[in-house]
């Protein structure tokens, strides 16, 4: 016997098309730059040999992808736009051997239901094209229309019914940063395709088809990498591994120049990718990223591109095979072009040592460096603006512990004023031998206490002496400006001008003097007065890319984030030799500071051993 289910009280209902491609445009549609990507991959599908791509307010407004390939006919036009409906997958099978970018018929559904789209299309063949309107998964037009050969589609006021899911869209220079690394990922899978990126009116690329990789690369990113690629091509009967490397000394401090490819499709890949840095850590820091983009060719039947809803990872069959032919082969590559550099003693090296610990000798492939390691050693510049005359009352005032008093009760006449303050300065070196300042291996400052030994970073400890001051210079009314004896014109990446123009208020604010010119080039003509002139190039650059990576990780507003990178990149470095009168002077201004307790990003500048502590280990 059947029992009947009475409808009324079931709490289980299917949902409407309008709200199952809300969900789906969830993940598949996250932000601006997946609705460029999909309609990327269906420009390159299509056959085009030249895509152009507008973006208004970092997509937010507009994003327009037009190309000029096969188009769509009118009995499919839409048919684009409704659930699982493709061209690419006909039976179970064809989903195990995927040639192509896009598949699974989600894309342009799911744009659809969160935008107002409006597609162009047109087939070589035909006499006419048609114009398509869909907003929010509702069509408002079909309709013959003029149109050239290829297929346009612009996305206007994504999200613009999901206002949720709009206000939790980055700022424009992120959502745009997003924009631009999937644009680049494009184009270089496709040096065949020419590609044009236009953003507010600025024309960010205009790179043509059929061009080399080199080529491709440096109109990308500059012209200083076309000098500094190394190619390579391995092939076995699994798997093709082919592609560019970069010459170790164009490392940043942030990630994003990072790309792999399967079978033309841009993947993430923790495994290969902490393979690949590790390989290049003979020659590079632990926080150095090189540029590289390397292509697998495989078997489409030996990897899975059906794992990720935005097609952004892959599985292989056989992963491991995999990542230890690919480590072989980038590692052959680099060993060929450089010698490998051979690291000395501590002690032997201690003059010339870099934070890495190498040797300041490195001959990379024959060539000299000519790297900071060989530049000649220069005193430490300290901030200047920081009151530290009488940093013992500066603490006692913020209540802090009677540790940092300890450091400057030594002397029992640093408590007079006038002139014995003089006198005091003039004692200084007696003082310090007196109290005892010394070095541990060029990295830390010791000096006894009354009741233990107190232990400071040199590097942590400057890095929040430069942080407040650098974040009090965006407080002032008039920046403190060195200027160029002759302005420096300085070219950067599309991203990373971007980000300068985004940060340029704040910059110009901390004592940088920069124009912003055309082609993602800037003009310094100033520089905080703590700069050495001649590094304004490297500390611009550096901080732009620290920026970067503290905006994923961290919580902080713009201000603080620039004076963290600014810091992290001007602050003395562990292993560098300084005098007596530098401790002392570097630890006044730490207890000047509010927070002389902790680097920026609460880290320890000072750790403190009671002497109790020490005798206990001789007991």
């Amino acid at each position: 016997m059947t029992q009947e289910t009475d409808s009324s009280n079931s709490i289980i209902r299917q949902l409407p098309p309008e709200i199952s491609n809300k969900i789906a445009a969830g993940e598949v549609i996250q932000r601006p730059s997946s609705v460029v990507k999909e309609l990327l991959d269906n420009a390159i599908d299509a056959g085009a040999d030249h895509i152009k791509i507008v973006i208004q307010n970092a997509g937010r407004t507009l994003i327009q992808v037009i190309d000029n390939g096969s188009g769509i006919g009118k009995e499919d036009i839409p048919l684009c736009f409704e659930q699982h409906a493709t061209s690419k997958i006909q039976d179970m099978d064809d989903l195990f051997r995927v040639r192509t970018l896009g598949f699974r018929g989600e894309a342009m559904a799911s744009i659809a239901s969160v935008a107002q789209v409006t597609l162009k299309t047109k087939r070589p063949n035909d006499d006419i094209g048609y114009k398509y309107e869909i907003w929010g998964g509702e069509e408002k037009s079909f309709e013959p229309a003029a149109v050239e050969d290829g297929t346009s589609v612009s996305v206007r006021n994504l999200f613009f019914n999901v206002r949720a899911r709009r206000q939790f869209l980055k700022t424009d220079a992120t959502e745009f940063r997003h924009i631009l690394k999937t644009v680049q990922q494009a184009a270089l899978a496709n040096v065949d395709i020419g590609f044009e990126l236009i953003a507010d009116t600025d024309t960010i690329y205009d790179l043509p088809k059929d061009q080399s990789m080199k080529e491709r690369i440096s109109g990308m990113f500059g012209k200083s990498y076309k000098a500094s690629l190394i190619k390579f091509r391995e092939e076995t009967s699994y798997l093709t591994v082919h592609g560019i490397l970069a010459d170790p000394k164009l490392t940043k401090r942030s990630r994003g120049e990072q790309f792999i490819f399967v079978n033309g499709r841009p993947i993430q890949h923790r495994w290969l990718t902490h393979t690949i840095l590790s390989i290049y850590d003979t020659w590079t820091g632990e926080k150095d990223y090189p540029f590289y983009a390397i292509f697998l060719e495989v078997d489409p039947k030996q990897v899975d591109v059906n794992v990720h809803p935005a097609k952004e990872e892959v599985k292989f069959e056989d992963e491991r095979s995999m990542i230890k032919l690919t480590k072989s082969v980038v590692k052959k590559a680099l060993n060929e072009q450089f010698l490998v550099p051979d690291v000395t003693d501590r002690e032997q090296q201690k003059e010339g040592s870099s934070s890495r610990g190498f040797s300041s000798n490195f001959n990379f492939g024959g060539r000299k460096n000519t790297g900071s390691q060989q530049k000649k050693e220069k005193p430490v510049k300290f901030p200047s603006r920081i009151n530290f005359d009488r940093p013992e009352k500066s603490s006692q005032k913020r209540g802090q512990s009677d540790f940092s008093k300890q450091l400057y009760d030594f002397d029992d006449q640093s408590k007079k004023r006038g002139a014995e303050q003089e006198a005091e300065q003039s004692n200084r070196p007696q003082r310090m031998r007196d109290r005892g300042f010394w070095q541990l291996h060029d990295c830390y400052i010791l000096t006894q206490t009354r009741s233990g030994l107190c232990m400071i970073d040199q590097h942590a400890a400057h890095k929040r002496i430069v942080y407040e001051k650098a974040l009090s210079a965006t407080e002032a009314a008039i920046p403190s400006t060195q200027q160029l004896l002759f302005a420096q014109t300085v070219e950067f990446s599309a991203s990373e001008f971007s980000l300068l123009e985004e940060l340029h208020p704040i910059i110009q604010r901390m004592g940088f003097n920069v124009q912003l010119m055309s082609g993602n080039t800037a003009m310094v003509s100033g520089v905080p007065a703590d700069i050495d002139v001649g590094d304004e190039h490297s500390v611009l650059k550096s901080m732009l890319h620290q920026y970067k990576e503290l905006d994923g990780k961290f919580d902080f507003d713009e201000r603080r984030k620039l004076a963290i990178a600014f810091a992290s990149k001007t602050a003395i470095q562990k292993g560098k030799k300084l005098t007596d009168l530098e401790m002392e002077n570097l630890l006044d201004q730490l207890f000047a500071c509010e927070e002389p307790y902790k680097d920026p990003l609460n880290k320890a500048t000072i750790e403190y051993i009671p002497l109790e502590d020490i005798e206990a280990r001789f007991r």
